[in-house]
């Protein structure tokens, strides 16, 4: 209520109010300048602490207050000039005309229109402290009546909301200390051998003992690539209970950041439909909210049997999400549930719990025969194709020649789950595929559903999973937004990436299908440089990475430096502008290397500085049209760094735009594939995305949460692990021989720290360590065969150094297990897998990406099939051909052979030969070990080893053999012209 006889305001117009003491508030005692409480209160924080009338300063905040008002509110105005935030701060910033105080000498008392935007600020800001001020009464009066219990529960979870989502776990020191320590002396011992094996050469064996040394100065350096990026692991921790304190208040909506969640698919007889279902099913019964999910599968194989089982799961989890929710089941993928053997009745109070659960997996068991019923009828293809249930032709009948089709069979439709509630989106996408297009497989499958889920949903994080990845902790993306929404941790975070765990490996992993040492070992240790590499599933995008923007930490550069990359248009931008102080030339090399990195190089929040005419001229046909394509929809939705979509936009017309996105001729002429999305140019386009993510300058994270976050199947038998290893090592070799090489590619930014290079150096330079592995694992039988050694007679200090190697190796390993947690057993599988498929399909990767290179020679892979088998272990004995069986078979042959010949020899010559004998045999039988996996799988359950396999490794064998006793190059020409002279005196 206004007084009467209060003057008004000079600043606000307002009346100033009264005091304490029932007399009109006087801010100057010198001038009674009328000046409202308020505006003294922003005129102070401001920093003009006089009278901007007779310049009479005004004094402390507290004397002015007991002055002209009560103690109470001159405290309310001295925190008011503290607590403004910094978001305010910067809109009076934008909007208030900047006049100093002798300018504003000559504003008269009924103020000056150069006032204007001012007063409208601070007319604002007052109907705000207004409306806070009722509100807080409001509260007050509510929290009068709440329980005394409930107040402090309030409070201590507003505690909570303002504490961070994570915390760094670093490695103790007292194991980390000494695995540093031990890692240096290694180090140094390593140099020490290598030079005393160099000085030492072997004479009578000169070819074996170069061959040696070149192959332990590979291995020396494939070690410290290795082993340097795991300087600093760290461990994580998150607290979901404060992002829900922070982000999800009772009464009102969540503000949880929305997800959309992608799941690739192929072909459907060798990646089973109901695999990919459960997949799906976790993703809709995941714990976030409804409204913040969307699911996009993609079916690049445009396969009715994907789409009807899609129909099928859609029905399905009608029932299947309020029930996991209502009970709280883990995991939320009903065959993965329903097969646990464990006390199902564990921790569940409810009593209508088990007769829920028996009529849910009755339902599960119908469906699946549904679905099992839809894959026995696909099995045959009509002659006339598919048709669909309304008569009409099924678009997808030719793979290689059909439409763009989508799908959407939740969410927008208004479908519910049968106790009424929302469930989330569910969308089918096939990509249009036509003759002479390049349609990049999975990453180019992946690119697709960025720009579907854009334009329908625009989620501003991604979360992509294999078919057969389920979600296995209903938590995980509250896991991942612990760091995503975080304040500090999330600006700079392009992906938080999980382990991958496995199902339905035998208990001794014999082939190493874990990955443990890969997964709690190195992924630790790149954490705490610039973060794990990107793995392919299991991974949380942060979309403006996807798209090429930079990190919002990363340097902004110049205005016409980010407006010229795009357009020489754009040059108007600067024009009118003092020239840029000219730059040292080094400057200029480095923001070159910058553009050249960036497909966006600027930042979003760059271009809230820009006006509407340099906003224009950016958003334009030769800027963004150009790197995203034709679609401005599209283009709106990549400036949208919280996501969602307009809610005027019309769904059908959305739709219509989203099947122009996946267009296969769309990507034309743009930057997808080259510096936008999923990278394209190897089959490992995991590897290549991330790295050139850590090129622009972003950080990732790795997140190890107790339950682990998602699950998959594995090849579990020797021939499809074989295939799959040489996949990812074939996929390495690419991006060696390509543009995008670590040891040439991004040094110009400065953004990607040095160990991180080593670690991607690493990524694509191990499938090369295959060539001195197959010789390494020859030497030893060679040795046994011809009676030479690599290794000369031993001095002490000779001794000594191959004593500290053997227990630096040892302690390096010891160390390792101690902190990170990995067992003995799944270190030892590692090491002989890594022999295994170093000598197997590392070797057929690198002839084969050579050929690539040189000769254009593409190859196909297949799918590795995903089992749907009941049977326990059932694909583990099983044996396909292929031609990477047969180098580690004949490597095992002839170092058996070596093995028998040796101990002939030996008991033939004498007791003086058994001493060198005990060397030989010991490299023979590591390698040996190494290979018994192999050797173990290569017979099966019941000796079913291929018979091609065996006879061309003993073939190959025998001709080696008998090659080597003709040809002999490793015994010196004195060695042998002496023994053909013992032979004739013999003779004689």
């Amino acid at each position: 209520m206004m007084e009467s006889g209060v003057p008004a305001c000079n600043t606000c117009g307002d009346q100033v109010g009264l005091g304490s003491n029932g007399e009109p508030f006087v801010a100057c005692h010198e001038c009674n300048y009328p000046l409202c409480r308020h505006c003294l209160d922003y005129e102070i924080k401001e920093g003009r602490t006089s009278c901007i009338r007779c310049h009479t300063l005004y004094g402390d905040g507290d004397k002015v207050a007991h002055h002209g008002g009560s103690e109470e509110d001159g405290n309310q105005m001295t925190n008011a000039s503290h607590l403004h935030t910094s978001a305010e701060t910067g809109v009076h910033a934008r909007n208030i005309s900047t006049v100093s105080t002798v300018d504003s000498e000559y504003i008269d008392e009924y103020g000056n229109p150069i006032w204007k935007n001012r007063v409208e600020s601070w007319k604002e800001k007052k109907n705000k402290k207004n409306r806070a001020a009722k509100k807080d009464k409001k509260d007050k009066k509510e929290a009068a009546e709440i329980p005394t219990e409930q107040q402090m529960d309030e409070k201590q979870q507003s505690a909570d909301a303002a504490q961070p989502l994570s915390r760094v776990f670093p490695i103790p020191r007292s194991q980390l200390g000494p695995y540093r320590t031990v890692i240096v002396i290694r180090f140094i011992i390593l140099v020490l051998f290598i030079h005393y094996r160099v000085t030492h050469p072997v004479d009578s064996a000169f070819g074996l003992w170069l061959t040696s040394v070149i192959c332990e100065i590979w291995f020396a350096f494939s070690w410290i690539l290795d082993q340097f990026p795991k300087w600093c692991p760290v461990n994580r921790e998150t607290y979901t209970d404060r992002l829900s304190a922070r982000y999800e208040r009772e009464g009102e909506p969540s503000e949880l950041a929305a997800v959309d969640f992608f799941v690739s698919t192929v072909d459907p007889l060798k990646e089973p439909p109901l695999i990919t279902a459960n997949t799906v099913l976790s993703i809709l019964a995941v714990d976030y909210p409804v409204d913040k999910v969307s699911c996009y599968v993609s079916d690049d194989g445009a396969a009715m049997l994907t789409f009807e089982s899609l129909v099928e799961t859609s029905e399905f989890a009608r029932k299947w999400v309020p029930f996991c929710k209502k009970f709280a089941i883990e995991p939320r993928a009903p065959e993965f549930y329903f097969s646990q053997k464990i006390d199902y009745l564990k921790d569940k109070i409810q009593p209508s719990f088990v007769k829920e659960r028996r009529a849910m997996k009755r339902d599960y068991e119908e469906y699946k025969v549904r679905v099992n019923a839809l894959v026995a009828k696909a099995q045959k293809t009509p002659d006339e194709g598919w048709t669909m249930a309304d008569g009409t032709s099924w678009p997808g009948n030719n793979s290689r020649d059909h439409p763009g089709m989508i799908q959407v069979f939740l969410g927008s439709t208004g479908a519910h789950d049968i106790e009424g509630n929302e469930l989330p989106r569910l969308v089918y996408v096939s990509r249009e595929k036509r003759p002479g297009y390049q349609h990049h497989k999975k990453a180019g499958a992946e690119n697709a559903l960025v720009r579907v889920s854009a334009v329908l949903t625009n989620a501003p994080y991604i979360l992509n999973l294999d078919c057969d990845h389920y979600v296995n902790n209903s938590k995980a993306v509250r896991e991942a937004m612990c760091f995503l929404m975080d304040p500090e941790v999330g600006r700079n975070l392009c992906y938080v990436q999980f382990p991958q765990r496995f199902d339905g490996i035998d208990k001794s992993d014999r082939y190493a299908n874990r990955n443990t040492v890969f997964f709690d070992v190195n992924m630790k240790g790149l954490d705490g440089i610039q973060g794990p590499v990107y793995v392919g599933t299991g991974c949380v995008f942060n979309r403006q990475a996807l798209y090429g923007y930079g990190p919002a930490a990363l340097p902004a550069l110049p205005k016409s430096s980010s407006s010229c990359s795009w357009c020489s248009s754009c040059c108007c931008c600067c024009r009118g502008k003092k020239p840029a102080k000219e730059k040292d030339p080094a400057e200029i090399y480095r923001d070159a290397k910058r553009e050249d990195l960036n497909a966006a190089i600027f930042n979003l929040r760059e271009i809230d500085n820009y006006d509407e005419h340099e906003r224009s001229l950016l958003i334009s046909q030769m800027s963004f049209e150009k790197t995203f394509g034709l679609s401005t929809v599209f283009i709106e939705s990549t400036l949208m760094e919280n996501g969602g979509v307009a809610d005027s936009a019309n769904s059908s017309t959305l739709i219509k735009e989203a099947i122009h996105v996946i267009s296969c001729g769309y990507e034309e002429k743009t930057a997808w594939g080259k510096e936008i999305g999923w990278i394209y140019g190897s089959v490992t386009e995991d590897i290549l995305t991330g790295f050139k993510m850590h090129c622009r300058g972003w950080r990732s994270i790795y997140c190890m949460p107790l339950r682990p976050a998602f699950k998959g199947s594995a090849p579990i038998n020797l021939s499809d692990r074989l295939h799959q290893v040489l996949r990812w090592a074939l996929g390495s070799v690419e991006i060696f021989l390509s543009r995008h090489c670590p040891l040439w590619y991004g040094f110009g930014g400065g953004r990607l720290k040095w160990l991180q290079r080593l670690a991607y150096i690493n990524t694509i330079v191990y499938p090369f360590t295959s060539l001195p592995l197959v010789a390494y694992c020859i030497l030893p039988a060679v040795c046994l065969l011809t009676g030479k050694f690599i290794i000369p007679t031993l001095s002490n200090l000779a001794s000594v150094l191959f004593l500290g190697l053997f227990f630096s190796i040892i302690s390096t390993s010891v160390l390792e297990l101690r902190w990170s947690g990995v067992s003995i057993e799944a270190l030892w599988r590692n090491e002989q897998f890594w022999v295994i498929g170093g000598v197997s399909a590392h070797l057929f990767a690198v002839f084969q990406g050579i050929l690539k290179m040189l000769a254009g020679l593409d190859t196909n892979f297949t799918v590795t099939s995903k089992s749907a088998d009941d049977s326990e272990f059932g694909e583990l004995y099983m044996i396909k051909w292929t031609t990477v069986l047969i180098p580690p078979t004949t490597i095992l042959i002839v170092n058996l052979v070596g093995v028998v010949a040796g101990f002939s020899d030996a008991l033939n010559s004498g007791y003086e030969t058994w001493g060198p004998l005990f060397g030989k045999v010991f490299f023979a039988f590591w390698v040996i070990l190494h290979l018994y996996p192999f050797l173990k799988g290569l017979m099966g359950r019941q000796n079913r080893t291929p018979t091609i396999v065996i006879l061309w490794s003993i073939l190959l064998a025998s001709v080696f053999s008998l090659v080597w006793v003709k040809i002999d190059p490793f015994v010196s020409t004195n060695d042998a012209s002496t023994a053909a002279e013992s032979c004739i005196s013999i003779d004689c």
